[in-house]
C-alpha cells in the first residue's frame, strides 16, 4: 500500500534540517538515536513500491502543454517521500528521517496522466544511515533508477536544532 504523499514543503524542510548538522550527524553514525535504538525491524531486504499519477503539478511547464512530462525535481520528491514512508513503518515515534544523498538517472519522460511505479529496498543500513536503491517505470519505459539516502534523526532534537539556529539568523 502506498502512503499518501506529503507536500513539497515538507521535503524541503527535512533537506534543510539535514543540511545545517550533516557533518555533526555523519560523525555519530554509528550511535544510536537519543532516546533508544531504531527497531530491528529496519534492515537490508526490505523493499516497498508505490504508484502515483503523473498529475499537473508533478509536470514540466516550460515547454508549454503539448511537453508536459514528469518533472525530475518531483520524481525526486516521490522518490524521497516513498522511501520515508518505509523508514516510518520501522521507526519509534519522535524518530523520523532526512534525506542526505540522491543519485537518480531520468531515463524516459512520462506524460501527463501516465501511472508512475516506484520501488525502493534498502540495501544498507549503518547506524542512523540508511542506503536504498530505487527503480522506476511508467508502464512503457524504465523511467528512472539510482541510490537515495536517508538519516535517522530525533525530532524534538532537530527541532531544538533549528530553534537555535534561527535565534542566531535573527529570524
Amino acid at each position: 500500500m502506498c502512503p499518501r504523499f506529503r507536500r513539497v514543503h515538507e521535503a524541503h524542510e527535512a533537506h534543510e534540517q539535514h543540511e545545517q548538522h550533516e557533518q555533526h550527524e555523519t560523525d555519530r553514525a554509528d550511535e544510536a538515536p537519543p532516546g533508544g535504538r531504531m527497531k530491528s525491524t529496519l534492515a537490508a531486504g526490505l523493499a516497498t513500491r508505490c504508484s502515483v499519477t503523473v498529475d499537473r503539478e508533478r509536470t514540466i511547464d516550460f515547454m508549454g502543454d503539448a511537453a508536459r512530462v514528469y518533472a525530475t525535481p518531483m520524481m525526486v520528491r516521490d522518490i524521497e517521500m516513498t522511501c520515508r514512508d518505509l523508514l516510518l513503518e520501522h521507526l519509534d515515534p519522535g524518530e523520523d528521517s532526512v534525506g542526505t544523498r540522491v543519485e537518480v538517472d531520468h531515463l524516459a519522460a512520462t506524460l501527463l496522466g501516465m501511472k508512475v511505479t516506484i520501488e525502493a529496498k534498502i540495501v544498507e543500513v549503518k547506524g542512523r544511515a540508511v542506503t536504498f536503491e530505487i527503480s522506476g517505470s511508467d508502464g512503457v519505459d524504465a523511467i528512472c533508477r539510482g541510490r537515495h539516502m536517508r538519516f535517522v534523526v530525533d525530532v524534538k532534537q532537530t527541532e531544538q536544532r533549528l530553534a537555535a539556529k534561527k535565534q542566531k539568523a535573527d529570524l
